[in-house]
């Protein structure tokens, strides 16, 4: 099969997903309702809770679950063939990916705009809320963790970085420092221009686009903003502390003065460079340079079940349900805006997937040299090489429409840390959520309301997320008598609590499904499968673990399991309950 004939197929199936499978989980499943009160209206404050235009919002979601993972878990998995990743990135998400996001939404819209954790207390009791915060905590700190240490790399001006040759880089693309700083200004005055003067979007929007063209121009003219001298250009670590103090900022700042318009203004880029790829890529036809199967490659584990724990967004992600049940909800218009957004969202990620699985399969130039790249598993795991393997396969389809070579690269890398940063600051936000959502919980228990009322703090709960993201991509420790920063020496473990994330977040609509008499298969099949995979992926990596004798990884994938388990077995107790009428809570 051709990759352009696999595309279509994909794009087909997407299509149809949307058209009939959503409509059908809108107006049977969910049964949206257009006159119901979203938090957005009945919790309006101006920081958190905002009604929003759906296409804004859509921007929003969108930017914020497309983060570095849906390019970097398939470029990873490619490594097992073309074929099982494709296949589980395009019906993964039609089937699991968006109905998670979906659901998600839609619950967190019944439930007062409470993220996926806090809720779980209405449906599944205070255990699970509490097993489910915890989960939630480790999980988005260790990913922003990884994000903001792979983002500084990408800014810096590294060994392998050439101004004179912008195509031959790997990991360094410091030209895309200037428009990603500069957007972040653009978006605070497109903000103010929307919600301050009540200017109308499309001339703000058009406006805000055309500068940020601008400033991806600028950075490709001055990729190093006139420094000739390597030493005076900030440190991966100078980086990882402006990118902290940028999250720290966008957390606690209402969320349409920076987070809406940075990130619909990042979305027009994004969906706009993605149109862009998908042109090159037709017009270029390319062969598939990877093998459709390659069950056993060297080193790596059982395609069953780490292939669907590799590939989580794109596909299937845990994270999605903390965006659609934390910034998201907040911000829905209407009940009936969560199918575009939600379903719809998942889809235009999962887009990026499969760019990200056409790219890193059929641009190296023939099997020999895909086999150079990809030679055993631990040559995949360099996240930063990765990345440049998809950022130089996809700057070949820009090519193909005459858009020079490093210009195309400058684009493509621009897309990258775009998504990236968009990830960064709504992830900090939502885990500002989650610290709050845990000093409310204390605040309920006896001798601990002055902690829990501290931890309610916008301002200090955003700090508490931030140390313990900067905490893990900085801190060091060894692991196989090497050292890294804690948050790459814990990588190993994110897919696992990322798609864990996921099995309980469908475990948890299925049962408030059921509880309200509506039809839960939708919801539990996808729930059991994706709990089960990565049950069974956490079991293995414990038996390794022991057998390697690493004691930290040990622990943590234990206390994983035992939380997966935890949250399933109180899910199956309320599943056994007869249905009654889920209420609303506005």
């Amino acid at each position: 099969m051709s990759p352009v004939l696999a595309a279509t197929l994909a794009f087909l199936a997407y299509a149809a997903g949307y058209r009939f499978y959503s409509g059908w989980l809108a107006r049977r499943v969910f049964r949206l309702d257009p006159a119901a009160v979203t938090p957005a209206h009945s919790r309006a404050d101006g920081v958190d809770f905002v009604p929003t235009r759906p296409v804004v919002l859509f921007g929003h979601h969108y930017a914020s679950i497309s983060g570095l993972a849906p390019m970097l878990g398939p470029a990873v998995a490619v490594f097992w063939g073309w074929l099982p990743a494709l296949v589980w990135v395009v019906l993964g998400a039609v089937f699991v990916g968006c109905v998670h996001d979906f659901s998600a939404l839609v619950l967190s819209a019944r439930h007062g705009g409470q993220s996926i954790g806090a809720l779980c207390e209405d449906i599944l009791g205070p255990l699970a809320k509490g097993l489910f915060l915890a989960l939630i905590f480790f999980g988005i700190a260790l990913a922003m963790g990884v994000f903001v240490f792979v983002i500084s790399i990408l800014f810096s001006w590294g060994a392998d970085f050439d101004p004179a040759a912008l195509a031959a880089a790997k990991t360094s693309f410091p030209e895309v420092a200037l428009p990603s700083g500069g957007l972040m200004i653009v978006a605070l005055g497109a903000g103010w221009l929307l919600y301050v003067r009540r200017k109308p979007l499309l001339p703000v929007a058009a406006g805000g686009f055309a500068l940020l063209l601008v400033l991806i121009w600028l950075g490709h003219r001055y990729p190093t903003l006139g420094v000739t001298d390597r030493s005076a250009w900030p440190s991966p670590d100078s980086w990882i502390l402006l990118l902290m103090a940028y999250a720290w900022l966008a957390s606690v700042l209402p969320v349409w003065l920076l987070l809406q318009a940075r990130d619909f203004l990042n979305s027009l880029l994004l969906v706009g460079g993605l149109g862009l790829m998908y042109l090159g890529f037709f017009l270029t036809a390319p062969t598939f340079d990877a093998p459709a199967f390659n069950p056993a490659p060297t080193g790596a584990p059982p395609i069953l079940p780490f292939v669907f724990i590799t590939i989580a967004c794109g596909a299937a992600s845990g994270f999605h349900s903390l965006v659609s049940s934390g910034t998201t909800a907040r911000q829905l218009d209407r009940e009936t805006h969560a199918r575009p957004i939600g379903y719809g969202g998942m889809i235009a990620e999962s887009l990026l997937a499969l760019l990200a699985v056409l790219a890193c399969t059929a641009t190296l130039g023939g099997r020999a040299q895909w086999a150079r790249v990809y030679v055993d598993w631990n040559a995949v795991q360099d996240l930063g090489a990765k990345l440049g393997v998809f950022i130089r396969g996809s700057a070949s389809f820009l090519q193909r429409l005459g858009i020079p070579e490093d210009l195309a690269v400058t684009l493509v890398a621009m897309v990258v840390v775009s998504f990236a940063l968009t990830t960064l600051d709504s992830a900090t936000r939502l885990l500002r959520f989650n610290v709050e959502e845990i000093g409310a919980a204390l605040g309920r228990r006896p001798g601990l309301g002055r902690l829990g009322r501290l931890l309610a703090n916008r301002f200090l709960a955003t700090t508490v997320a931030c140390a313990a993201i900067t905490f893990l991509a900085f801190y060091e420790i060894e692991v196989d008598g090497v050292r890294k920063p804690a948050g790459l020496a814990l990588w190993t473990l994110f897919g696992s609590t990322n798609q864990l994330i996921a099995g309980l977040a469908l475990l948890t609509g299925a049962v408030y499904l059921r509880r309200s008499g509506r039809t839960s298969w939708p919801l539990a099949l996808p729930a059991i499968a994706m709990t089960g995979m990565t049950l069974t992926a956490l079991a293995l990596k414990i038996r390794d673990f022991a057998a390697q004798g690493t004691v930290l990884l040990l622990v943590l994938a234990s206390i994983l399991a035992a939380i997966g388990i935890g949250v399933s077995l109180t899910a199956a107790r309320r599943w056994r309950r007869p249905a009654q009428e889920a209420p609303r809570a506005g």
